[in-house]
């Protein structure tokens, strides 16, 4: 099966607002160009070289398969703002600087980006190989140009011929000894307590910092699934936290899941007494709700809390849980079965 399909589901949009699919498939979701691409459907486009990309085209709001100037080929700014956030800003935004690097090549080498040619996406898969790209980079950058071509009510180029390059360029890869993949090598146990040593200064900063990664740690969790979190998703219980991760990248339909996160043996990497410490300095400063990770300027002011004027240092009783004496206290008891996590 090719990795690099396009998605068969209408697109819609509004000037300014590119249209997405309703569901992931192994390749970008239509309309995720941004403003490079034109986002009208069912209106064929003059051809497009890059270093002139195209501008929003007009009428907007338009979906494949209706005539524009109908209430049949329209719909509401609600639906379309629904549309567009189907789609998480990371990949919009990936998927949009795969576009712009398409177009920059083919202005200068001086071929057609809308519509392109099969030998013209082929051509730009072997220009990628040659900078030493991954082969997980090529394969979206195909899904890119094939998904520009699809909001833009166009057949995509044929990519029989840039498969075979990129298949060619993984032997390649394998014959030189270099990976096809990269697999980031894990944090072990040791690098994780000096780094929570590093951190431990009871500075606001510093507290947010060895939450983020000690439960990050613990969760196995992705930056996004981390950042996602509010305060209320994270909850103490006797064994530990119960954490509700309400969407990730491999859960597009939001239905959620929760992770158990058990206490750590030692309380400097203790997942619950980071919590502790930086739930109490929020606390402190007048916040009990909203996300969980916050920004925290050179200042340690803590975006979305009361005030403009907070100590330069953690409270005592925000950093008590980490002071030397919570640190040779003993963890409670974890849950029968449920293993340390550190």
């Amino acid at each position: 099966m090719n990795d690099d399909r396009s998605v068969d589901v209408p697109a819609a949009s509004v000037p300014g607002t590119p249209a997405v699919p309703e569901t992931p498939e192994a390749s970008a979701p239509a309309g995720l160009m941004g403003s490079a691409v034109p986002a009208v459907i069912g209106k064929r486009p003059d051809p497009v070289a890059a270093g002139s990309p195209p501008g929003p085209a007009p009428g907007g709001q338009v979906i494949e398969g209706t005539l524009a100037g109908t209430p049949d080929s329209t719909v509401s700014a609600s639906t379309a703002a629904r549309i567009a956030a189907s789609v998480p800003d990371a990949t919009r935004r990936a998927y949009a600087g795969d576009w712009n690097r398409f177009t920059a090549w083919c202005s200068r080498t001086g071929r057609t980006a809308l519509p392109a040619s099969a030998e013209t996406l082929a051509e730009y898969v072997s220009a990628l190989a040659d900078e030493g790209k991954a082969p997980a980079t090529i394969t979206r950058a195909i899904a890119g140009v094939r998904t520009a071509h699809r909001v833009n009510g166009l057949t995509p180029p044929d990519t029989t011929a840039a498969r075979a390059v990129r298949k060619a360029y993984r032997g390649e890869r394998a014959a030189a000894g270099l990976p096809n993949q990269r697999q980031a090598a894990a944090l072990a146990v040791s690098h994780l307590r000096r780094i929570a040593a590093a951190l431990d200064t009871g500075t606001a900063i510093d507290l947010r910092d060895r939450l983020t990664v000690v439960l990050g740690w613990a969760m196995m969790a992705r930056r996004s699934e981390l950042a996602g979190l509010d305060l209320g998703d994270v909850v103490e219980v006797e064994q530990g936290l119960v954490v509700t991760v309400r969407r990730s990248k491999t859960d597009q339909a939001a239905t959620g899941r929760q992770v158990a996160v058990p206490y750590g043996s030692d309380p400097l990497t203790c997942p619950v007494r980071a919590l502790r410490a930086w739930r109490a300095l929020l606390a402190e400063r007048g916040s009990v709700s909203g996300p969980l990770l916050r920004r925290v300027d050179r200042r340690g002011v803590i975006a979305g809390v009361p005030g403009r004027s907070p100590p330069a240092a953690v409270p005592p009783t925000a950093a008590s849980a980490v002071t030397p004496s919570a640190r040779s206290s003993p963890a409670p008891p974890a849950a029968p079965g449920s293993p340390s996590t550190t």
